[in-house]
């Protein structure tokens, strides 16, 4: 994914960095500056985040570390929310559980980032981001579902097979999410005859899109004899 930098200096996009540590915050506003867009405030607390917003309720992005010394990011997240904010969010963090990805992803954060990381990944994710925002900016009617299919696939580029496990591919991946996406839930052994694959494939994939965030594992008891069965939803 590539925006120019011409693009990108003309976004017109305010951002809000929130970020306790002075250097890591400084470094941060600096990439989105050079990126295009403008840094209306570094918070270094959740107390001064809810502050900034307040003052600027028109903030187009807020870029969250998950570790700050008065809540923890998901907690701000929510009061942002709460306070009927509508900012996007991208998380910057070292914070790597799968629990707090996961509640990342269902409260909205459309990217996270992973420290230490790069200039370069940071540049990635805020590109991705600008692209999805002139597309949906430049939409004036009601979206078809090729438009929305876009936009996302724009925030959540194709994996290549260097992103994956070894033994995974990307067109099985692709397969089998397009099964998920269906309304139902799905067990391996469903997914496994619905593609004509084994089942212990089958789950491998659907436990990589599990531990990713991306589709919910929950388990059933009502399965063959009563014995519990995990099935599995796309988020």
């Amino acid at each position: 994914m590539t925006t120019s930098a011409g693009a990108a200096a003309t976004s017109g996009l305010t951002a809000l960095v929130v970020e306790d540590e002075a250097v890591v915050a400084e470094a941060n506003a600096l990439y989105l500056q050079r990126l295009g867009l403008e840094v209306v405030g570094v918070a270094r607390s959740g107390r001064d985040a809810l502050r900034l917003l307040a003052a600027n309720p028109d903030i187009d992005l807020v870029v969250l570390d998950m570790n700050l010394p008065d809540s923890h990011g998901l907690d701000l997240l929510r009061r942002i929310r709460g306070a009927g904010h509508g900012a996007d969010v991208i998380a910057v963090t070292a914070a790597r559980d799968v629990e707090v990805v996961r509640q990342a992803v269902a409260q909205g954060v459309v990217a996270y980032v992973i420290k230490p990381f790069t200039f370069g990944s940071f540049r990635t994710k805020i590109e991705q981001y600008l692209a999805y925002r002139v597309q949906l900016d430049s939409r004036q009617a009601a979206l078809g579902q090729s438009d929305v299919d876009a936009m996302i696939a724009t925030l959540r580029p194709a994996l290549s097979s260097q992103d994956l496990p070894k033994g995974l591919s990307v067109e099985m991946l692709g397969r089998i999410t397009a099964v998920l996406q269906r309304p139902e839930t799905w067990s391996a052994g469903e997914v496994a005859d619905e593609i004509g694959i084994s089942r212990v494939t089958a789950r491998r994939y659907l436990e990589y899109l599990a531990d990713a965030a991306l589709a919910e594992r929950r388990t059933s008891h009502e399965g063959r004899a009563g014995r519990p069965e995990v099935r599995y939803r796309w988020r």
